[in-house]
């Protein structure tokens, strides 16, 4: 059909070697920008991502259902610093006050579970306890027991 002269006046070698080479460079090129890409939108999750409508409607009705778990929490908590007495009285009455705006929180984020109100977003609107800081909530109601997060059932 085709003579091998013919053959190489259409396609000369050294343009095959060249086109061979340009297209493993372009491929290449192309699969380290696809997985590059990828690699660099995994990283890019926005810190607040875990805070939507589903865990403040949750964190609504903890907070409403398990807010009065607050009261012998505080109890203990004052009675282990302060002693009996205080416990009573000084522990009695946070106590109230805690587990008073837990379920006032929890009623509003039951309410308003679909915006996103607290600085545009979902994040709850009290402030978190942080440990070196007096006061603060935890996001959800304290548990009581000895309830485990670990699997000791393997």
């Amino acid at each position: 059909m085709f003579s091998k002269l013919e053959f190489q006046i259409a396609f000369p070698p050294e343009n095959l070697l060249a086109l061979n080479l340009n297209m493993k460079s372009l491929l290449s090129f192309l699969f380290l920008i696809t997985f590059g890409a990828i690699a660099f939108a995994d990283i890019q999750s926005p810190p607040m991502a875990d805070m939507g409508p589903t865990r403040k409607l949750g964190r609504g009705f903890s907070n409403l259902l398990f807010g009065v778990t607050e009261l012998p929490l505080t109890l203990i908590n004052v009675n282990d610093q302060y002693g009996n007495s205080a416990a009573f009285s000084y522990g009695l009455t946070k106590g109230i006050g805690r587990f008073i705006f837990r379920f006032g929180v929890g009623l509003y984020e039951v309410i308003t579970f679909p915006a996103p109100l607290e600085q545009n977003s979902y994040r709850p609107p009290y402030r978190l306890n942080i440990p070196w800081k007096l006061g603060g909530f935890e996001e959800f109601p304290p548990e009581l027991g000895f309830e485990s997060r670990y699997n000791y059932c393997n």
